[in-house]
């Protein structure tokens, strides 16, 4: 039986993506304890890998996503050469990510087909969609030899990121945010409006739960600065000094520890709502033209509340702002009522 030792995967791109592939990373260490795991990612997810236990290294991808550079994956992949890999796995499906361990000689080189790319990879896997609808059902079953079946699929370990409480106190300090009584909101997303809740429902909640003796911390990237912006104005001079406006502000690493912090997290469809589940917190988890059925958090203390049902691929909402009609339509009060399901008693 096939054991490898070292282990290379090239990473996925984003945020969400590289928690799912946690999946992956525990059952490979669940089927071979003894192995050492090496992970290629770019540097807006490296933070997240050290906070999997079950990753040796993290390797800086020095390719921006979507772009060839084939001298600097040639490059890269001389030196990986040197660390004696006997297996690759590519969680990407892209022509692209299967160069650099093809390039560095790796004996195993095992991925989904697709892009073009069977002759990249001599562990060509072909993906039944239906038996395995799941994005982390897909990362895992790249685990071992072969495709297994749906009901040979192992049990999913859901990801699981490591808490630094001494960082999680320092970053309470020096945000001013108390240890108890806080909720979490990450209002933003990628690509745009449609897989938002509309500020002023964000907006309408967060006064509600200041009124009731909370603090509201919000979560974000730089880019979701102004839509926190515009969730603080609706609030009244009094609420807005339990409100924290923290998009831009805060590491990836602080956001983690902060995320953990949180009696519950209000979320977006997006990297923050699958953290926020891998650190155990409650969560509200808000979806609209995406998908629960392909990447749902994976938590058992998440509610999801989506009102249509199919994928959309849309980026730009039928509403004013760019909102989708399906997020306007979930009430303030819905969603406090799920909210109340996942807070502890």
């Amino acid at each position: 039986m096939f054991q490898p030792q070292r282990i290379l995967i090239v990473g996925p791109s984003w945020v969400g993506d590289m928690l799912m592939s946690h999946a992956l990373y525990r059952q490979l260490k669940a089927q071979y304890p003894e192995c050492e795991i090496d992970v290629l990612a770019p540097d807006w997810c490296r933070a997240l890998l050290e906070r999997m236990p079950e990753v040796s290294n993290s390797i800086a991808m020095p390719v921006g996503h979507g772009s060839l550079q084939l001298g600097v994956r040639r490059r890269l992949a001389a030196m990986l050469e040197q660390r004696g890999y006997d297996q690759a796995i590519v969680c990407p499906n892209s022509l692209k990510s299967a160069l650099i361990p093809w390039f560095a000689n790796i004996p195993l080189r095992t991925g989904w087909l697709g892009e073009m790319r069977y002759w990249l990879l001599n562990d060509p896997r072909k993906l039944n969609k239906e038996a395995f609808p799941l994005m982390v059902q897909r990362y895992v079953a790249l685990a071992g030899e072969g495709v297994p079946s749906a009901e040979q699929l192992p049990e999913i370990l859901p990801p699981k990121l490591t808490v630094d409480r001494e960082a999680q106190v320092k970053a309470l300090q020096q945000f001013s945010l108390p240890a108890e009584k806080l909720i979490g909101l990450c209002p933003g997303a990628e690509f745009g409006p449609a897989k938002r809740w509309p500020d002023y429902h964000y907006a309408e909640l967060a006064a509600r739960l200041i009124d009731d003796g909370y603090q509201i911390a919000c979560f974000g990237s730089a880019k979701d600065a102004e839509v926190v912006r515009e969730i603080a104005a609706r609030l009244t001079g009094d609420q807005r000094k339990r409100f924290h406006a923290l998009a831009g502000k805060t590491s990836l690493p602080q956001a983690i520890d902060l995320l953990a912090a949180c009696d519950a997290v209000i979320t977006n469809d997006s990297g923050l709502m699958h953290v926020a589940a891998a650190v155990s917190t409650p969560l509200v988890a808000l979806y609209g033209p995406t998908s629960p059925d392909f990447t749902p958090p994976l938590s058992d203390k998440a509610e999801v509340i989506r009102l249509i049902e199919g994928y959309l691929k849309i980026r730009k909402g039928d509403a004013d702002q760019g909102y989708h009609q399906s997020m306007i339509d979930i009430s303030p009060d819905l969603v406090a009522d799920a909210l109340n399901k996942v807070m502890p008693a």
